[in-house]
């Protein structure tokens, strides 16, 4: 479904990505791990469409993917993009809205009425039912990205895009949002891709892991390389000696989380 071609990414001088060249199938969950600053959010941006290919191709279903986030996409950040003074329907709603009045960003009548539908039941899926009512600052942090989830997934996108989505909850949570993406990324047919620092997280959520890093370094000239895909990993089918070179790339922090896995 998704075709990386030969793929750069540059601004003026300082090279980001180069010469990435990759296909994912309809259904994956792919999880992108590296050091900070190696390109793996600058990717899922080029996804999204809000940044474009500087060389290559980036396809979607053989087609360059459009040059500005659309229906077929959703994003869930790190940071809650929630509307402070819409309570937690409006909020999932008004998505739908927008899509269908453009304008006005209101619908009325039946149409409203189905969409009112709609965003309940979505919210009971993602566990917020009782909470319809409440706004923003009234909720936890694992509500608020429960909610931004809902957000994501009302316009039905093939595509989810999930950018460091748990990095900021408490473990129990966490392992709460995981569940309940592993449900939806199944239930909806998703196809994913995860940006996460958390090389346990990366192992336990995706089918596929993708390690970013950089493998030529010019100390006169740090931005003249850009971050590759070095290893694309089947997970459950790792060797042991290639796990170990990717814990070499990852943070020491993750070295151990890596290590109560073997």
């Amino acid at each position: 479904m998704i075709k990386i071609n030969k793929l750069w990414k540059e601004y003026g001088d300082n090279v980001v990505l180069e010469d990435i060249s990759k296909t994912v199938a309809d259904g994956e969950f792919v999880t992108l791990v590296g050091t900070s600053g190696c390109g793996k959010s600058t990717f899922l941006k080029m996804l999204l469409g809000m940044e474009t290919a500087s060389r290559g191709e980036l396809l979607i279903d053989d087609k360059p993917i459009p040059g500005e986030p659309d229906q077929s996409r959703g994003i869930v950040f790190q940071q809650y993009s929630v509307f402070p003074h819409l309570s937690v329907l409006e909020n999932v709603m008004i998505a739908r809205e927008f899509e269908r009045s453009a304008l006005l960003g209101k619908l009325f009548g039946v149409a409203k009425r189905k969409v009112r539908e709609e965003a309940q039941a979505l919210l009971e899926k993602v566990g917020l039912g009782p909470a319809v009512s409440k706004y923003p600052h009234e909720l936890s942090g694992g509500m608020r990205q429960r909610l931004a989830i809902a957000q994501a997934l009302i316009r039905k996108p093939r595509v989810l895009l999930l950018d460091e989505p748990f990095g900021a909850l408490d473990p129990g949570i966490r392992a709460d949002m995981h569940k309940l993406i592993l449900e939806l990324w199944r239930e909806h047919q998703l196809t994913v891709f995860m940006v996460t620092h958390d090389l346990s997280e990366g192992f336990y959520l995706g089918t596929r892991l993708w390690v970013f890093d950089k493998v030529r370094h010019d100390p006169q000239a740090p931005g003249a390389w850009g971050a590759k895909i070095t290893y694309d990993l089947t997970v459950g089918e790792i060797p042991s000696d290639t796990l170990a070179k990717v814990q070499k790339i990852t943070s020491p922090e993750e070295q151990q989380e890596v290590g109560e896995l073997t």
